[in-house]
């Protein structure tokens, strides 16, 4: 399983920090700076012997392979503004990366699926993720996605404008943006800049050029839809982690007892509860307790929507009611390829009359952690807080 997992890593993911050398904080360029950024070794944090910068058509640039790690600029903290490079990767395999506001181990990125450049219709292959305490939560974004024309063997050209809270992508066309992110999720408002690669394959950077120009983008975020709709469950309990060994799973005996500490934990935009946040990654598995108390006036059955990530169970009441698993890994994916989503399960609840104590432990040790439910309806049902 470790093995499979690091493998997945160096394939699938740009980036999952750790715990990181302290660096001494960046210092700020003047704006007044020329926009083109120098792409010589000393400008750049990298692994010695792991990084090339070479002359490529004409023009410097930085050659990264899947054992090069990450490169970031040095002395150069980028808060708002945009910036452009071209990256061209020689088959369709890399994952090629642009951080930003990266400090310590959070940051923004965007990143390119190469592998959808034989797939005009594949819907991933641009997208955006927050790497929050040291976790790449690509699985718990995957409405910041999109398809776009990629190129092999050949420049592509990239844009994000950063703004505050939001962020707008382009890639290989100027005149209208592939992706826009009306609230950014990560950590951080200011940080370094960095660039990655994935594996197999060989990606080349070339011509970075970063402005505090944010052309008129908006810096206050925008809407969140789910914002809306009230059948969402926002407010748990939720337990410290435990651990739970591979191969274990849940049972009425892991239940909490009375007495059990719990503390509040709220739903973020997209009605996501993100434990990732509150409680960072870890390599080994391990699993929370959340609970939240529905208060029906009469006997009633309705449908619960829950994304997830990675495995849960589910009691109401006491008596366990659902269990399933999102396990990208192992094959086990649900729609959307095992990403958080409410089309990830539903299934159906049976209120008693009065107060209804619901309980899932949620497991995870892979990438983002957290949950999102829904009620079919609140007709005689009061989510309590």
């Amino acid at each position: 399983m470790r093995n499979s997992l690091t493998l997945f890593l160096l394939i699938c993911s740009p980036l999952v920090w750790g715990q990181q050398t302290k660096k001494k904080t960046p210092k700020p360029t003047s704006a007044t700076s020329s926009p083109i950024i120098d792409l010589s070794p000393d400008n750049w944090e990298h692994q010695a012997g792991k990084v090339e910068f070479i002359d490529h058509k004409g023009t410097k640039a930085i050659k990264l392979n899947p054992n090069s790690g990450e490169v970031f600029l040095k002395d150069y903290v980028f808060s708002n503004g945009t910036i452009e490079f071209d990256v061209e990767v020689n088959q369709a395999s890399p994952f090629p990366a642009v951080y930003f506001r990266r400090k310590g181990n959070n940051a923004e990125h965007v990143y390119l699926r190469t592998g959808a450049s034989n797939r005009p219709q594949a819907v991933d292959a641009v997208q955006y993720a927050a790497v929050v305490n040291g976790v790449n939560l690509w699985d718990m974004a995957h409405e910041y996605q999109t398809s776009c024309n990629l190129k092999i063997n050949d420049w592509n050209h990239l844009k994000l404008v950063v703004n505050g809270a939001q962020l707008r992508v382009y890639v290989n066309n100027l005149a209208e943006p592939v992706l826009d992110v009306p609230a950014l999720e990560g950590n951080t408002s200011e940080g370094q800049i960095g660039l990655s690669t994935g594996f197999p394959g060989e990606t080349v950077f070339a011509n970075l050029t970063v402005t505090t120009d944010t052309e008129g983008l908006m810096a206050s975020a925008g809407a969140d839809l789910t914002r809306h709709d009230t059948r969402y469950l926002r407010h748990w309990q939720v337990t410290k982690p435990a651990s739970l060994p591979v191969g274990t799973e849940i049972t009425s005996q892991n239940l909490p007892q009375p007495g059990a500490e719990f503390e509040h934990i709220s739903a973020e935009r997209r009605g996501l509860v993100n434990l990732s946040r509150k409680f960072g990654g870890d390599p080994n598995r391990r699993y929370v307790w959340l609970k939240a108390t529905l208060k029906a006036e009469q006997a009633q059955s309705q449908m619960l929507k829950l994304g997830f990530s990675d495995e849960v169970w589910v009691y109401l009441n006491r008596v366990p009611v659902y269990v399933d698993k999102d396990n990208y890994i192992q094959g086990m994916r649900k729609s959307p390829n095992g990403r958080i989503s409410l089309d990830n399960s539903q299934f159906p609840i049976h209120l008693k009359q009065g107060e209804n104590e619901l309980l899932i432990a949620v497991a995870n040790n892979f990438y983002g952690w957290g949950i999102m439910a829904r009620l079919e309806h609140l007709e005689g049902v009061t989510i309590l807080k």
